[in-house]
């Protein structure tokens, strides 16, 4: 199976493929996203990640999880996947998804503000489709004098 490239923008591990820290898959279901949240929490921990900058990755990725959630799959369920891995004291978080897109949706419950609320909380956001024609919301945080989880 083909990963995500995990690295910081504007670099060539941009697109590179590593092997993530922390990988998951589950449906696209409200429950769910609590799960992917308590996860966060724990490679959090494994990782020494200070409480406010994991305050900050968790509050994104349930955000990011939240929006698969609503908006990937408006005729049923559909896999959900975030991956993660710390390069060079910075988080890279990937949620992607086999739904529709990042589409406006006039009908939408929410008021729009995930997005621009990832994008204040993460050092930096990419939104696009990966090499799987995936949707996918890549989020980097830099979290300098955080370990290595093979360290």
């Amino acid at each position: 199976m083909r990963h995500p490239g995990l690295g910081r923008p504007g670099t060539t591990a941009t697109r590179s493929l590593l092997t993530p820290d922390f990988e998951l898959t589950l449906p696209a279901r409200a429950e769910n996203v609590a799960v992917v949240r308590h996860a966060f929490g724990g490679l959090g921990d494994a990782l020494d990640v200070p409480d406010h900058a994991l305050a900050d990755v968790k509050l994104a990725v349930t955000e990011a999880c939240t929006n698969v959630v609503v908006h990937a799959y408006p005729d049923g369920d559909g896999p959900m996947s975030v991956c993660a891995g710390l390069v060079d004291g910075a988080l890279t978080v990937v949620v992607s998804d086999e739904g529709r897109g990042i589409l406006p949706r006039p009908d939408s419950p929410g008021l729009g503000l995930g997005l621009p609320l990832i994008a204040t909380l993460a050092s930096s956001l990419e939104l696009g489709t990966n090499d799987q024609d995936q949707t996918e919301v890549r989020m980097v945080f830099e979290l300098d004098g955080v370990r290595e989880a093979s360290a």
